[in-house]
Protein backbone atom coordinates (compact mmCIF):
# COMPACT_ATOMS: atom_id res chain seq x y z
CA UNK A 1 0.00 0.00 0.00
CA UNK A 2 1.00 3.33 -0.58
CA UNK A 3 1.95 5.22 3.01
CA UNK A 4 0.53 8.60 1.57
CA UNK A 5 -3.17 9.26 1.48
CA UNK A 6 -2.66 12.32 -1.02
CA UNK A 7 -3.03 10.04 -4.79
CA UNK A 8 -0.84 12.92 -6.44
CA UNK A 9 1.92 12.64 -3.73
CA UNK A 10 1.68 8.71 -3.71
CA UNK A 11 2.41 8.98 -7.57
CA UNK A 12 4.74 11.91 -7.53
CA UNK A 13 6.82 9.74 -4.56
CA UNK A 14 6.16 6.66 -7.39
CA UNK A 15 7.96 8.33 -9.91
CA UNK A 16 10.94 9.60 -7.64
CA UNK A 17 11.43 5.99 -6.65
CA UNK A 18 11.62 5.03 -10.59
CA UNK A 19 14.27 7.49 -11.99
CA UNK A 20 16.34 7.34 -8.14
CA UNK A 21 16.71 3.53 -9.58
CA UNK A 22 17.21 4.08 -12.96
CA UNK A 23 19.94 6.66 -11.76
CA UNK A 24 22.06 4.51 -9.84
CA UNK A 25 21.41 1.46 -12.93
CA UNK A 26 23.52 4.16 -15.35
CA UNK A 27 26.43 5.84 -12.39
CA UNK A 28 28.83 4.03 -13.73
CA UNK A 29 27.79 4.52 -17.26
CA UNK A 30 29.97 7.74 -17.35
CA UNK A 31 29.15 12.05 -17.60
CA UNK A 32 26.60 11.31 -20.73
CA UNK A 33 24.23 8.82 -19.48
CA UNK A 34 24.15 10.74 -16.56
CA UNK A 35 23.01 13.56 -18.33
CA UNK A 36 20.73 11.83 -20.20
CA UNK A 37 19.03 10.65 -17.37
CA UNK A 38 18.95 13.58 -15.93
CA UNK A 39 16.93 15.34 -18.51
CA UNK A 40 14.58 12.33 -18.83
CA UNK A 41 13.91 12.97 -14.61
CA UNK A 42 13.71 17.10 -15.21
CA UNK A 43 10.46 16.19 -18.22
CA UNK A 44 8.39 14.13 -15.31
CA UNK A 45 9.08 17.21 -13.13
CA UNK A 46 5.87 19.07 -12.66
CA UNK A 47 2.47 19.30 -14.59
CA UNK A 48 -0.99 19.06 -13.13
CA UNK A 49 -0.65 15.29 -12.97
CA UNK A 50 -4.22 14.63 -14.99
CA UNK A 51 -3.49 12.00 -16.27
CA UNK A 52 -3.21 10.20 -13.33
CA UNK A 53 -6.13 11.80 -11.38
CA UNK A 54 -8.52 10.15 -14.15
CA UNK A 55 -6.95 6.83 -13.77
CA UNK A 56 -7.19 6.45 -10.14
CA UNK A 57 -10.79 8.16 -10.88
CA UNK A 58 -11.50 5.05 -12.84
CA UNK A 59 -10.24 3.06 -10.79
CA UNK A 60 -11.98 3.99 -7.65
CA UNK A 61 -14.87 4.42 -10.02
CA UNK A 62 -15.09 0.74 -9.84
CA UNK A 63 -12.75 -0.83 -6.78
CA UNK A 64 -14.66 1.29 -4.31
CA UNK A 65 -11.97 2.87 -2.73
CA UNK A 66 -12.19 5.51 -0.71
CA UNK A 67 -10.59 8.69 -2.01
CA UNK A 68 -8.99 9.60 1.51
CA UNK A 69 -8.08 5.90 1.49
CA UNK A 70 -3.95 4.44 0.59
CA UNK A 71 -3.62 3.54 -2.99
CA UNK A 72 -2.49 -0.06 -3.90
CA UNK A 73 0.92 -0.02 -5.54
CA UNK A 74 -0.71 -1.44 -8.44
CA UNK A 75 -2.68 1.62 -8.61
CA UNK A 76 -0.15 3.98 -8.23
CA UNK A 77 2.03 2.13 -10.56
CA UNK A 78 -0.12 2.41 -13.26
CA UNK A 79 -1.20 5.90 -13.01
CA UNK A 80 2.70 6.74 -13.02
CA UNK A 81 3.07 5.10 -15.75
CA UNK A 82 0.97 7.26 -17.47
CA UNK A 83 2.71 10.13 -16.43
CA UNK A 84 6.13 9.30 -17.63
CA UNK A 85 4.27 8.42 -21.01
CA UNK A 86 2.88 11.80 -20.90
CA UNK A 87 6.83 13.16 -20.61
CA UNK A 88 7.47 11.47 -23.32
CA UNK A 89 4.27 13.11 -25.84
CA UNK A 90 5.46 15.97 -24.19
CA UNK A 91 8.92 15.68 -25.01
CA UNK A 92 8.03 15.05 -28.82
CA UNK A 93 5.51 17.32 -28.90
CA UNK A 94 8.07 20.61 -28.12
CA UNK A 95 10.32 18.95 -30.55
CA UNK A 96 8.13 19.17 -33.34
CA UNK A 97 6.46 22.17 -32.51
CA UNK A 98 9.93 23.86 -32.08
CA UNK A 99 8.83 24.90 -28.73
CA UNK A 100 11.28 27.00 -26.19
CA UNK A 101 9.44 26.77 -23.37
CA UNK A 102 7.72 23.81 -21.50
CA UNK A 103 6.19 24.39 -17.95
CA UNK A 104 7.88 27.92 -18.09
CA UNK A 105 11.82 26.16 -18.48
CA UNK A 106 13.37 25.16 -21.56
CA UNK A 107 11.94 22.35 -23.49
CA UNK A 108 13.71 18.93 -23.30
CA UNK A 109 15.56 19.69 -26.87
CA UNK A 110 16.54 23.42 -25.76
CA UNK A 111 18.24 22.05 -22.23
CA UNK A 112 20.12 19.50 -24.41
CA UNK A 113 21.28 22.28 -26.57
CA UNK A 114 22.78 24.54 -23.87
CA UNK A 115 24.22 21.13 -22.41
CA UNK A 116 26.30 20.52 -25.31
CA UNK A 117 27.33 24.10 -25.31
CA UNK A 118 28.05 24.55 -21.67
CA UNK A 119 30.56 21.56 -22.27
CA UNK A 120 32.34 22.79 -25.29
CA UNK A 121 31.73 19.76 -27.13
CA UNK A 122 31.87 19.84 -30.84
CA UNK A 123 29.58 19.73 -33.48
CA UNK A 124 26.14 21.42 -34.07
CA UNK A 125 24.35 22.13 -30.41
CA UNK A 126 21.03 22.67 -31.96
CA UNK A 127 21.15 19.05 -33.81
CA UNK A 128 22.51 17.79 -30.88
CA UNK A 129 19.60 18.75 -28.96
CA UNK A 130 16.84 17.96 -31.40
CA UNK A 131 18.47 13.85 -31.55
CA UNK A 132 18.88 14.40 -27.93
CA UNK A 133 15.21 14.54 -27.64
CA UNK A 134 14.18 12.05 -29.98
CA UNK A 135 16.18 9.37 -28.20
CA UNK A 136 14.84 11.36 -24.52
CA UNK A 137 11.20 10.59 -25.30
CA UNK A 138 12.08 7.02 -26.97
CA UNK A 139 13.34 6.40 -22.99
CA UNK A 140 10.77 7.91 -21.51
CA UNK A 141 8.29 5.52 -23.13
CA UNK A 142 10.71 2.42 -22.78
CA UNK A 143 10.45 3.48 -18.95
CA UNK A 144 6.37 3.60 -18.88
CA UNK A 145 6.47 0.40 -20.02
CA UNK A 146 8.65 -0.90 -17.55
CA UNK A 147 6.53 1.04 -14.59
CA UNK A 148 3.15 -0.23 -16.11
CA UNK A 149 5.08 -3.63 -16.34
CA UNK A 150 5.94 -3.65 -12.42
CA UNK A 151 2.34 -2.39 -11.17
CA UNK A 152 0.82 -5.45 -13.31
CA UNK A 153 3.07 -7.84 -11.57
CA UNK A 154 0.65 -9.21 -8.54
CA UNK A 155 -2.68 -8.00 -10.89
CA UNK A 156 -4.93 -11.40 -11.69
CA UNK A 157 -4.23 -12.30 -15.37
CA UNK A 158 -7.72 -11.14 -16.74
CA UNK A 159 -7.71 -7.57 -15.26
CA UNK A 160 -3.76 -7.37 -16.61
CA UNK A 161 -4.42 -8.14 -19.93
CA UNK A 162 -7.57 -5.58 -20.40
CA UNK A 163 -5.22 -2.64 -18.89
CA UNK A 164 -2.36 -3.54 -21.37
CA UNK A 165 -5.12 -3.43 -24.08
CA UNK A 166 -6.21 -0.06 -23.04
CA UNK A 167 -2.97 1.04 -22.57
CA UNK A 168 -1.99 -0.14 -26.19
CA UNK A 169 -4.86 2.04 -27.60
CA UNK A 170 -4.02 4.86 -26.13
CA UNK A 171 -0.33 4.84 -27.56
CA UNK A 172 -1.35 3.83 -30.69
CA UNK A 173 -4.23 6.89 -30.74
CA UNK A 174 -1.93 9.48 -29.63
CA UNK A 175 0.70 8.50 -32.34
CA UNK A 176 -1.84 8.58 -34.60
CA UNK A 177 -3.39 11.89 -33.70
CA UNK A 178 -0.20 13.46 -33.50
CA UNK A 179 0.49 12.60 -37.02
CA UNK A 180 -2.48 14.12 -38.22
CA UNK A 181 -2.37 17.03 -36.35
CA UNK A 182 1.48 17.56 -38.09
CA UNK A 183 0.00 16.89 -41.00
CA UNK A 184 -3.11 19.35 -40.64
CA UNK A 185 -0.67 22.25 -40.76
CA UNK A 186 0.02 21.44 -44.39
CA UNK A 187 -3.13 19.12 -46.02
CA UNK A 188 -5.83 22.11 -44.75
CA UNK A 189 -4.62 23.81 -47.86
CA UNK A 190 -6.08 21.20 -50.36
CA UNK A 191 -9.12 20.70 -48.11
CA UNK A 192 -12.51 22.49 -48.62
CA UNK A 193 -13.09 25.52 -45.84
CA UNK A 194 -16.00 24.53 -44.96
CA UNK A 195 -14.25 20.95 -43.51
CA UNK A 196 -11.43 22.50 -41.21
CA UNK A 197 -13.50 22.53 -38.50
CA UNK A 198 -14.46 18.89 -38.48
CA UNK A 199 -11.05 18.25 -39.55
CA UNK A 200 -9.68 19.42 -36.09
CA UNK A 201 -11.91 18.06 -34.30
CA UNK A 202 -10.77 14.47 -35.55
CA UNK A 203 -7.29 15.51 -34.58
CA UNK A 204 -8.54 16.61 -31.06
CA UNK A 205 -10.47 13.60 -30.24
CA UNK A 206 -7.11 11.51 -31.24
CA UNK A 207 -4.34 13.14 -29.73
CA UNK A 208 -6.23 14.80 -26.73
CA UNK A 209 -9.29 13.77 -25.84
CA UNK A 210 -9.08 10.02 -25.73
CA UNK A 211 -5.41 10.30 -24.68
CA UNK A 212 -5.66 12.87 -21.83
CA UNK A 213 -8.84 12.11 -20.08
CA UNK A 214 -11.36 9.02 -21.83
CA UNK A 215 -8.39 6.04 -21.93
CA UNK A 216 -6.88 7.24 -18.56
CA UNK A 217 -10.35 6.31 -16.98
CA UNK A 218 -10.60 3.31 -18.78
CA UNK A 219 -7.33 2.26 -18.16
CA UNK A 220 -7.64 2.63 -14.42
CA UNK A 221 -11.16 1.40 -14.32
CA UNK A 222 -9.66 -2.06 -16.50
CA UNK A 223 -6.81 -2.33 -13.95
CA UNK A 224 -10.09 -2.49 -11.21
CA UNK A 225 -11.88 -4.85 -13.02
CA UNK A 226 -14.29 -2.66 -15.18
CA UNK A 227 -17.10 -4.87 -16.68
CA UNK A 228 -18.53 -3.56 -20.37
CA UNK A 229 -21.25 -1.78 -19.09
CA UNK A 230 -19.00 0.61 -16.70
CA UNK A 231 -16.30 1.24 -19.56
CA UNK A 232 -19.31 2.12 -21.38
CA UNK A 233 -20.51 4.87 -19.08
CA UNK A 234 -16.80 6.10 -18.53
CA UNK A 235 -16.27 6.39 -21.79
CA UNK A 236 -19.36 8.34 -22.79
CA UNK A 237 -17.86 10.97 -19.80
CA UNK A 238 -14.71 10.67 -20.55
CA UNK A 239 -15.02 11.86 -24.55
CA UNK A 240 -16.71 14.76 -24.26
CA UNK A 241 -14.67 16.05 -21.35
CA UNK A 242 -11.57 15.00 -23.19
CA UNK A 243 -12.82 17.45 -26.09
CA UNK A 244 -13.87 20.27 -24.02
CA UNK A 245 -10.37 20.09 -22.01
CA UNK A 246 -8.54 20.37 -25.69
CA UNK A 247 -10.90 23.48 -26.96
CA UNK A 248 -10.38 25.19 -23.72
CA UNK A 249 -6.38 24.49 -24.27
CA UNK A 250 -6.96 25.82 -27.88
CA UNK A 251 -8.22 28.89 -26.23
CA UNK A 252 -5.57 29.25 -23.97
CA UNK A 253 -3.05 28.57 -26.17
CA UNK A 254 -4.47 31.71 -28.04
CA UNK A 255 -5.66 34.15 -25.32
CA UNK A 256 -3.55 32.63 -22.55
CA UNK A 257 -1.88 34.48 -19.78
CA UNK A 258 1.74 33.64 -20.34
CA UNK A 259 2.95 33.99 -16.56
CA UNK A 260 0.26 31.11 -15.82
CA UNK A 261 0.45 28.67 -18.80
CA UNK A 262 3.90 29.00 -18.98
CA UNK A 263 4.49 29.32 -22.79
CA UNK A 264 4.20 33.21 -24.44
CA UNK A 265 0.69 34.37 -24.92
CA UNK A 266 -0.58 33.40 -28.95
CA UNK A 267 2.04 30.38 -28.94
CA UNK A 268 -0.31 28.54 -31.02
CA UNK A 269 -0.70 31.42 -33.86
CA UNK A 270 3.39 31.55 -33.78
CA UNK A 271 2.79 27.48 -34.70
CA UNK A 272 0.06 28.08 -36.79
CA UNK A 273 -2.39 25.16 -35.10
CA UNK A 274 -4.92 24.95 -37.22
CA UNK A 275 -7.08 24.38 -34.45
CA UNK A 276 -11.33 24.47 -33.90
CA UNK A 277 -10.90 28.28 -33.02
CA UNK A 278 -9.04 28.95 -36.02
CA UNK A 279 -11.51 27.10 -38.44
CA UNK A 280 -14.63 28.95 -36.99
CA UNK A 281 -12.25 32.32 -37.56
CA UNK A 282 -11.92 31.75 -40.85
CA UNK A 283 -15.45 30.18 -41.71
CA UNK A 284 -16.61 33.73 -40.80
CA UNK A 285 -13.62 35.89 -42.79
CA UNK A 286 -14.23 37.06 -46.41
CA UNK A 287 -12.09 35.61 -48.60
CA UNK A 288 -9.54 38.88 -48.85
CA UNK A 289 -8.93 38.47 -45.05
CA UNK A 290 -8.51 34.97 -44.78
CA UNK A 291 -5.80 35.20 -47.15
CA UNK A 292 -4.23 38.02 -45.05
CA UNK A 293 -4.61 35.68 -41.84
CA UNK A 294 -3.21 32.68 -43.45
CA UNK A 295 -0.32 34.51 -44.07
CA UNK A 296 0.42 35.59 -40.33
CA UNK A 297 -0.82 32.35 -38.88
CA UNK A 298 2.47 30.41 -38.64
CA UNK A 299 4.82 33.05 -38.33
CA UNK A 300 7.10 32.53 -35.63
CA UNK A 301 8.20 36.12 -36.00
CA UNK A 302 4.66 37.66 -34.89
CA UNK A 303 4.95 40.64 -32.04
CA UNK A 304 2.77 41.09 -29.59
CA UNK A 305 0.65 44.12 -31.82
CA UNK A 306 0.90 41.31 -34.71
CA UNK A 307 -0.50 38.48 -31.73
CA UNK A 308 -3.13 41.14 -30.57
CA UNK A 309 -4.30 41.79 -33.81
CA UNK A 310 -5.10 38.51 -34.61
CA UNK A 311 -6.52 38.05 -31.13
CA UNK A 312 -9.22 40.28 -32.07
CA UNK A 313 -10.25 38.91 -35.40
CA UNK A 314 -10.77 35.72 -33.83
CA UNK A 315 -12.90 37.76 -31.31
CA UNK A 316 -14.63 40.10 -33.91
CA UNK A 317 -15.39 36.73 -35.88
CA UNK A 318 -17.40 35.12 -33.43
CA UNK A 319 -15.11 31.88 -32.96
CA UNK A 320 -14.27 32.42 -29.47
CA UNK A 321 -17.90 32.75 -28.76
CA UNK A 322 -18.45 29.56 -30.81
CA UNK A 323 -15.92 27.34 -29.15
CA UNK A 324 -17.11 28.39 -25.80
CA UNK A 325 -20.48 26.99 -26.20
CA UNK A 326 -19.18 24.08 -27.39
CA UNK A 327 -16.84 23.72 -24.73
CA UNK A 328 -20.26 24.01 -22.78
CA UNK A 329 -22.26 21.79 -24.62
CA UNK A 330 -19.69 18.97 -23.96
CA UNK A 331 -19.61 19.43 -20.49
CA UNK A 332 -22.95 18.87 -19.92
CA UNK A 333 -23.25 15.75 -22.53
CA UNK A 334 -20.68 14.41 -19.88
CA UNK A 335 -22.45 15.44 -17.03
CA UNK A 336 -25.42 13.23 -18.47
CA UNK A 337 -23.19 9.96 -19.07
CA UNK A 338 -22.82 9.63 -15.33
CA UNK A 339 -26.30 9.92 -14.70
CA UNK A 340 -27.92 6.37 -13.46
CA UNK A 341 -24.03 4.77 -14.27
CA UNK A 342 -23.24 2.05 -11.96
CA UNK A 343 -20.25 3.46 -10.50
CA UNK A 344 -19.02 4.34 -7.48
CA UNK A 345 -20.83 7.58 -5.77
CA UNK A 346 -18.17 9.12 -4.79
CA UNK A 347 -16.05 8.43 -7.58
CA UNK A 348 -18.90 9.71 -9.64
CA UNK A 349 -18.90 13.20 -7.66
CA UNK A 350 -14.81 13.18 -8.12
CA UNK A 351 -15.08 12.83 -12.39
CA UNK A 352 -17.87 15.63 -11.89
CA UNK A 353 -15.36 17.66 -10.12
CA UNK A 354 -12.59 17.31 -12.20
CA UNK A 355 -14.58 17.51 -15.35
CA UNK A 356 -15.26 21.32 -14.28
CA UNK A 357 -11.80 22.29 -13.39
CA UNK A 358 -10.41 20.51 -17.13
CA UNK A 359 -13.08 22.56 -19.04
CA UNK A 360 -12.57 25.87 -16.58
CA UNK A 361 -8.94 26.22 -16.21
CA UNK A 362 -6.76 29.35 -16.78
CA UNK A 363 -3.52 26.78 -17.14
Amino acid sequence: MSPSPDPIEAVSQRLNTFVTARREETASWGAEAELFVAAAADALQGGKRLRARFFLTGWRAISGARADAPLTAEAVGGAASLEIFHAAALVHDDLIDNSDTRRGRPSSHRGLEVAHGFRHWEGDAAAFGRSGAILLGDLLVAWSDDLLEEALQRVPADRAAATRRAYAEMRRDVTLGQFLDVAEESAYATEPDAEHAERALRVASLKSARYSIQQPLLIGASLAGADAAQLDALSAFGHPVGMAFQLRDDVLGVFGDAAITGKPSGDDLREGKRTVLVAYAREAMPAGARRIFDEMLGDRTLDGDQIASLQRTIVDTGALERVESLISDYARQADRALSGARLDNAAVGELRDLSRAATSRSA
